[in-house]
């Protein structure tokens, strides 16, 4: 079964070569610098006008693993509080992107909390919007599709731990990416201060005191329960160093400060 594409048209184009010039100049680079084989990563999930940029930033500076696993957000009411997928493949306008059955099957064995479930996935935007930028650096890549509504920090944990586990017993790379926004609809100067706490935590490696802060503070970081999931399995998998590779604001492209949306890019290695 293929699931078609919930948000071309309108998140990105869905004209395969206008597709392609957009990713092309987010992922452009003047330089050879090596790339970077990352454990993890978060990026942002909002239309390529907006988030593009920084989405692209952290993707052109990683080699991206054959496999990925994607982890984003909920954002619909429909649908199992951690949702995972096996459908032949996703349909983009660059082509089918294949699931991983073979790793799905693992990581759902690994951690009963993961349902399967279309329907949490039918509509939902976060992990689609991550695909053509996959296709366009990794054409051959597989996925598991992954999205998360719980907020019980002991299933975020249970997730996280189970992601590590099943990682470390495969011989080849597994690339985690998180899929999230973060501070929404406030004045840009509230947004970027309460994003800079949030970024602290992710940047420290600190999944619980990332759950604490986004939820104390009240920001509204949509993945934020993902970001705790990826954190989680980087840290079991031995990860040592976090960056912020790029930050801004939706102000920064449209000129309204009043009500703005934040996006970071960061890379986990």
């Amino acid at each position: 079964m293929i699931r078609p594409p919930a948000v071309a048209g309108r998140f990105y184009p869905d004209d395969p070569g206008q597709l392609r010039d957009a990713l092309d100049s987010f992922l452009v680079t003047e330089t050879k610098a090596k790339k970077i084989r990352a454990l993890a990563c978060l990026v942002p999930h909002a239309g390529y006008m907006y988030s593009g940029r920084i989405a692209g930033e952290v993707y052109r500076r990683m080699k991206i693993s054959s496999r990925v696993i994607l982890l984003g957000p909920r954002h619909y009411p429909r649908g199992a509080p951690m949702a995972i997928l096996s459908e032949d493949a996703w349909q983009t306008p660059l082509g089918l992107a294949p699931i991983e059955t073979r790793l799905e099957e693992k990581l759902a064995r690994a951690c009963p909390l993961l349902r399967e479930d279309a329907i949490a996935h039918s509509a939902e935007h976060s992990l689609e919007v991550q695909l053509p930028f996959l296709q366009r650096l990794a054409p051959s890549f597989a996925f598991v599709p992954i999205v998360i509504a719980t907020v019980q920090y002991g299933d975020l944990d249970s997730l996280g731990h189970a992601l590590a586990e099943v990682i470390r017993s495969e011989q080849e790379p597994i690339l985690i990416v998180a899929s999230s926004d973060m501070n929404h609809y406030e004045p840009d100067d509230i947004t970027r201060v309460k994003d800079r706490k949030a970024i602290d935590r992710i940047l420290a490696l600190e999944p619980r005191e990332l759950f604490d802060t986004v939820r104390s503070e009240r920001i509204s970081m949509c993945g934020y329960g993902a970001t705790v999931v990826m954190l989680t399995a980087a840290r079991a998998l031995g990860a040592t160093h976090a960056e912020l590779v790029l930050y801004a604001t939706s102000g920064d492209v449209n000129g309204d400060l009043r009500e703005v949306v934040g996006y970071a890019g960061i890379i986990i290695t």
